[in-house]
C-alpha cells in the first residue's frame, strides 16, 4: 500500500521526508508528493506523478524546506495516478494538509454535503474528504479538529497532518493501516513502515487501532480519537539499517533470495535444542496444557503466507496429528467458520498488519478461539491482538515478491509442528531428536543451492520467451509448486500455474506441448516410505508430459540418475527429510522466477499493481 512519512525537529526536513520515502518504494506507488511549514509561514506542496524520480525533479526546479513535513507515495484506488490525485492534499484554504492511506468508504455522502456548505474539490480522490473535514471543524487546535473529522468517516485510514494554523506540530491517527511513531533525540517521526526511519533511530511504537499521536518537537502525545491518554510501549527495532539496503546485489528480491539460509537460522534459534533434542517455544506464551488440549487448529493466511499455510497443514498434520483446515484471509469471516476455544487459530502475515488477515483474527477471536500470530514485525496489530506470537526474524523485506519470509514462516511453521508432537506424544524422542538435528542442517543445504546461480541464469536464457508455465507436486509439495507459479507472475508477468500432480488427467495435460514447461518437484527423502511412494508417483508424471513434448524442468535430488535422463532440465538439491524438502525446492523456483524476470526487463522489485502490504480489503 501508499506509504507515508513525516518528521519534526531541528533538521531541514525535506531530505529526511524523500529518503523515507524511497525506502518505502517496495511497498508500490504510481504517484508522489510532500508538503513542509517553510520560511514563510505556508506550507508549500510538491507532487508529481509516477517515480519519486519526478518528485525530486519537482524539488530541484522549485525548492523548499522546513524543519516540519509530511510525504506520501501513493497506490491508486479513488482517482487515477496523476499529480492531481497525489497526496498530500490541501483544505479549501490551504491551511492544512493531510496524507492518508486506506479508503474513507461513505465519502461520496461527505463529499456532497461538503460542497453543499461551499467547498470546492480539486481530485477525485477520497483523500481530500478528509483535509476538508478537518478544515471544517477547524477552531484553533489542529488535534480537536482531526477528532471531530475522524467521527464522521467510515473506512480504514493512517493519516498524517499539518497546519499552518496550528503550527510545530504533527497530527497522525489511525484505524486499520500501520502507522509507526520513531522516537529520536529532540525530533520525532512517524511512518508507515519500520524502514522509512530506521536510519535515524531504532526506538519505535506502533499505533493501535483508535490511536492518535501527536508530535511536536519536544515530544509525542498519545490518545485515542476521544482525547482520552492512552500509552504504547516502545520496541527497540534491532535491524541493522544496512539490512534494508540493497548490499551490493542488483535488486532486494535477490538480496533476500541470499539472505535465507541466514533468516532460517536466525528463526530456528533458540527453538531447536541440538543438545537436548528438543523443541522450544517459550515466548508463545500459550501453555503446553493449551497446546495439548486443542481438538483442531485453521490457518489463516493470504496470498505467499496463505502457500506457507497449506505446507504448515501438512507438517502440523504428520508430526503432531491434529486436525487442520487453512482459509484465505480474505474469505474467512464470510462462511461464518465453527469454531470456539478448543480449536487454535493460526494467524501468517509478514507485516502483521494485513488487513484481511486481521479481520479473519478478530472473527477467530469473537468465537473464543485463541490466536497464534506468526509473524516479522515486532508490535504490529496481529501480534498485539493475538494471544501468542511466534516471530520468523527475518529481517526487513522490500522486495514485493515474498522470499525469505516465506522460508521463515516454513520454519516457524515447522518448529511449531515438531513442537505440538513432542508436547502431545505423537512424536518419540528419538523422532524429534532427529527432525531437530536435520533441520540444524538446512541452511548450510540452502547456501549449497545458492551457489551455483549460473545453474538459474542459463534456464532463464532458454525458457524466458514461455508464455506460460505449469509447476507440479504432490503431499507438502503442492503449495510449493504453487509458490513457485505464483513467483513467476508476479515479477515476469507470465502466467504460470500450480497443480497437485495427481490431478494432471483431469484437465492439465490438455495444455501440454512442446512450448509449455513444466516444472516438477521430484526430489524426495530416500529413508521415508511414504516419500519413495510419492516421488514413484511424480517420476510417472514426467513420463507423462515428456509423451506430449512438454519441456520438463524436475527439481530433484543430487546424483538422481533415473530423473536426469528423463528431464531436459535437472535441478539438484541436497538431500533432506521429507517435511524439510519444502525449504530447499522452493529456492531453484524463486531463482528461476528472477532471472527470467531480470531477462525480461521487468521491475523485479515493484511489480506492476502490486503492493507489499494489503493494508485495505
Amino acid at each position: 500500500m501508499c506509504g507515508i512519512v513525516g518528521y519534526i525537529g531541528g533538521r531541514q526536513a525535506v531530505s529526511i521526508i524523500m529518503d523515507g520515502l524511497k525506502r518505502l518504494e517496495y511497498r508500490g506507488y504510481d504517484s508522489a508528493g510532500i508538503a513542509v511549514f517553510d520560511d514563510t509561514q505556508t506550507i508549500s506542496v510538491r507532487r508529481a506523478s509516477g517515480k519519486l524520480r519526478n518528485l525530486e525533479e519537482a524539488l530541484r526546479q522549485n525548492p523548499t524546506d522546513g524543519n516540519f513535513g509530511i510525504g506520501h507515495t501513493r497506490w491508486a484506488t479513488h482517482g487515477r495516478p496523476t499529480e492531481e490525485n497525489a497526496h498530500p492534499h490541501r483544505d479549501s484554504k490551504g491551511n492544512l494538509v493531510v496524507v492518508h492511506n486506506g479508503i474513507v468508504e461513505n465519502y461520496l455522502v461527505l463529499r456532497h454535503g461538503l460542497q453543499a456548505r461551499g467547498h470546492v474539490f480539486l481530485s477525485e480522490t477520497d483523500t481530500e474528504i478528509i483535509a476538508h473535514l478537518v478544515e471544517d471543524a477547524f477552531t484553533g487546535n489542529l488535534e480537536e479538529a482531526v477528532r471531530a473529522a475522524l467521527a464522521q468517516i467510515q473506512g480504514v485510514l493512517a493519516i498524517a497532518i499539518i497546519s499552518r494554523l496550528d503550527p510545530n506540530k504533527i497530527v497522525a491517527a489511525r484505524q486499520g493501516p500501520p502507522v509507526v511513531i520513531g522516537l529520536g533525540e529532540d525530533e520525532y517521526f512517524v511512518a508507515s513502515d519500520v524502514p522509512a526511519i530506521l536510519s535515524h533511530t531504532r526506538d519505535m511504537f506502533f499505533l493501535a487501532d483508535g490511536d492518535m499521536a501527536i508530535l511536536t518537537a519536544s515530544g509525542v502525545t498519545l490518545t485515542d480519537f476521544v482525547g482520552n491518554p492512552v500509552t504504547r510501549s516502545v520496541s527497540r527495532i534491532l535491524w541493522d539499517p544496512i539490512m534494508a539496503e540493497k548490499g551490493g546485489y542488483k535488486h532486494f528480491m535477490q538480496k533476500e533470495i541470499y539472505e535465507q539460509p541466514r533468516s532460517t537460522r536466525d528463526t530456528m534459534l533458540g527453538r531447536l535444542g541440538a543438545e537436548s533434542g528438543r523443541a522450544f517455544l517459550d515466548e508463545v506464551l500459550i501453555s503446553p496444557e493449551q497446546m495439548r488440549g486443542f481438538r483442531q487448529i485453521r490457518i489463516v493466511a493470504c496470498g505467499t503466507s496463505w502457500h506457507a499455510a497449506l505446507a504448515g497443514k501438512f507438517l502440523i498434520e504428520k508430526l503432531a496429528r491434529v486436525p487442520v483446515e487453512v482459509d484465505y484471509g480474505s474469505e474467512f469471516r464470510y462462511r461464518d467458520p465453527i469454531l470456539g476455544p478448543d480449536t487454535l487459530t493460526i494467524v501468517i502475515s509478514q507485516s502483521g498488519e494485513t488487513a484481511d488477515t486481521l479481520a479473519a483474527q478478530r472473527e477467530a477471536k469473537s468465537k473464543g478461539s485463541p490466536t497464534l500470530a506468526i509473524c516479522n514485525v515486532i508490535g504490529s496489530m496481529i501480534t498485539r491482538e493475538a494471544a501468542g506470537m511466534l516471530m520468523t526474524h527475518a529481517g526487513p523485506e522490500i522486495g514485493v515478491a515474498s522470499t525469505k519470509a516465506f522460508t521463515s514462516q516454513l520454519t516457524a511453521l515447522f518448529v511449531l509442528a515438531l513442537y505440538l508432537g513432542q508436547e502431545r506424544g505423537t512424536l518419540t524422542e528419538a523422532q524429534v531428536r532427529a527432525q531437530i538435528e536435520e533441520a540444524l542442517k538446512i541452511p548450510g543445504k540452502m547456501e549449497q543451492i545458492l551457489a551455483s546461480e549460473v545453474i538459474y541464469q542459463n534456464l532463464a536464457r532458454s525458457l524466458h520467451k514461455a508464455k506460460d508455465f505449469l509447476y507440479l507436486g504432490r503431499g507438502i509439495h503442492f503449495p510449493i509448486a504453487l509458490e513457485g507459479a505464483l513467483k513467476l507472475k508476479e515479477i515476469s508477468y507470465i502466467h504460470a500455474e500450480g497443480y497437485p500432480a495427481g490431478e494432471m488427467k483431469h484437465g492439465p495435460n490438455a495444455l501440454i506441448d512442446e512450448n509449455l514447461p513444466v516444472v516438477i518437484l521430484a526430489a524426495y527423502d530416500p529413508d521415508d516410505a511414504e516419500s519413495r511412494l510419492r516421488y514413484e508417483k511424480t517420476v510417472s508424471n514426467i513420463q507423462e508430459v515428456k509423451a506430449r513434448s512438454g519441456i520438463v524442468v524436475a527439481i530433484s535430488n543430487e546424483g538422481d540418475k533415473e530423473i536426469a535422463e528423463m528431464a531436459d532440465y535437472v535441478i539438484p538439491i541436497p538431500v533432506t527429510s521429507e517435511m524439510l524438502l519444502p525449504l530447499l525446492e522452493i529456492i531453484p523456483m524463486q531463482l528461476l522466477a528472477y532471472h527470467i524476470a531480470v531477462r525480461l526487463g521487468c521491475d523485479v522489485d515493484q511489480p506492476r499493481n502490486l503492493a507489499k502490504s494489503v493494508t485495505v480489503e
